[in-house]
C-alpha cells in the first residue's frame, strides 16, 4: 500500500463474530480500526468483544506482545468509510445485503482502494455487479476464529485487478496472515469441501446412527479432523453454515448441498453453536 497507509484507518463492516474477530486481528497488529455495523446494540458491544478477543490472542501467543493496540472507533454507515486504506465487508451471507454494503462502502472510498468481501461461498464476480470498479473487489474468506487461525482463503474474481490483488496480499501479510489464492466460484475451496462434508455429518446424527459426539471423536481420531465436523459447525454457527450451504446449492444446482433438516431445525430454534450458547453441543456455561 502507499507509504501513507499507516495514517489511514482499516474499515471492517459488520460488528457479528467474524467482523469483530477481524477487527481485533488488526487492532493487535497496532491498525487504528473503524468497525461500521447498523445496529446500535451491536455498536455498543463491539468494544467489549474486541477487546477480549484481543486479550485471547495475546495470551495464546497469536499476537505480536511488544505492539501496542491499534484504535478501535465504531460508527452506522458506510460513509464513515471515506478515507479508508483499504475496506473489510463481513456482514451475513446474503447476497442482496452484501451488494448494498458493497455499493455504500465503493461511494465512500476513493476508486482504487481495496474493497475486500469477506465471504465463505458467494462468487466475487457475482457480487462485482455492485461497485462500479470491480478490478477493486477482492474476496477473502478469514477462518473463524479469525486472530488465532493463520492461513486466509484469498479468491480473484474474473474481474479482480492484480493491484487490489497485491494490496490485500500486503495487507494480510501486515496482518501476520497468508493468503492462498484460489479462483472465483460456489464455495471456493475450502467451503465447497467441508461444508458438504459438515452437511453429511449432521446427516448421520439425523439417521441416528451416531451422536456428535461420536461422529467427532471418529473424525478426529481417525481421520485426523483437528476439532470434528459438528464442533467445527458450532463454531461456524449453524444459522451462517445454512446460508452457504443454500448458496452453494443455487449455484452449483448440486442436490449434495441441500442442507441437512436437523441443521435447519436447529436454526429455527435458534441454536447457533458457541454464539447463542447451544448447537450441538452446549456452551451456556461458557456464554455466562
Amino acid at each position: 500500500m502507499p507509504d501513507n497507509t499507516a495514517d489511514r484507518p482499516l474499515v471492517v463492516v459488520g460488528a457479528g463474530v467474524m467482523g469483530t474477530a477481524i477487527a481485533a486481528l488488526a487492532v493487535g497488529h497496532g491498525h487504528r480500526v473503524i468497525l461500521i455495523d447498523r445496529s446500535a446494540e451491536a455498536r455498543a458491544a463491539a468494544p467489549d468483544k474486541v477487546e477480549l478477543h484481543v486479550r485471547t490472542a495475546r495470551m495464546m501467543g497469536a499476537l505480536p506482545a511488544d505492539r501496542p493496540a491499534g484504535a478501535l472507533t465504531t460508527a452506522m454507515g458506510t460513509d464513515a468509510a471515506a478515507g479508508a486504506c483499504a475496506v473489510i465487508e463481513a456482514v451475513t451471507e446474503d447476497p442482496e445485503e452484501k451488494a448494498a454494503v458493497l455499493a455504500g462502502l465503493a461511494a465512500a472510498v476513493s476508486p482504487g482502494t481495496p474493497l475486500i468481501s469477506n465471504t465463505s461461498g458467494l462468487p466475487i464476480d457475482e457480487m462485482a455487479n455492485a461497485v462500479p470498479h470491480p478490478e477493486d473487489l477482492v474476496g477473502v474468506h478469514f477462518m473463524n476464529p479469525a486472530y488465532l487461525i493463520t492461513t486466509v482463503e484469498v479468491v480473484l474474481g474474473p474481474r479482480s485487478g492484480d493491484a487490489a490483488a497485491a494490496e490485500v496480499q500486503k495487507l494480510l501479510a501486515g496482518l501476520g496472515r497468508e493468503g492462498i489464492v484460489v479462483g472465483d466460484g460456489p464455495g471456493f475451496v475450502t467451503s465447497r469441501l467441508l461444508h458438504r462434508m459438515i452437511n453429511d455429518a449432521i446427516e448421520v446424527v439425523h439417521e441416528g446412527r451416531a451422536t456428535p459426539e461420536t461422529v467427532d471423536r471418529l473424525m478426529r481420531d481417525c481421520i485426523g479432523h483437528r476439532t470434528g465436523p459438528l464442533a467445527t459447525a458450532d463454531l461456524i454457527g449453524l444459522d451462517n453454515l445454512a446460508d452457504s450451504l443454500l448458496v452453494m446449492q443455487a449455484r452449483t444446482g448440486s442436490e449434495s448441498f441441500r442442507p441437512s433438516e436437523l441443521l435447519l431445525e436447529k436454526v429455527r430454534r435458534q441454536e447457533l453453536g458457541r454464539k447463542s450458547g447451544r448447537g450441538f453441543y452446549d456452551y451456556e456455561e461458557s456464554t455466562r
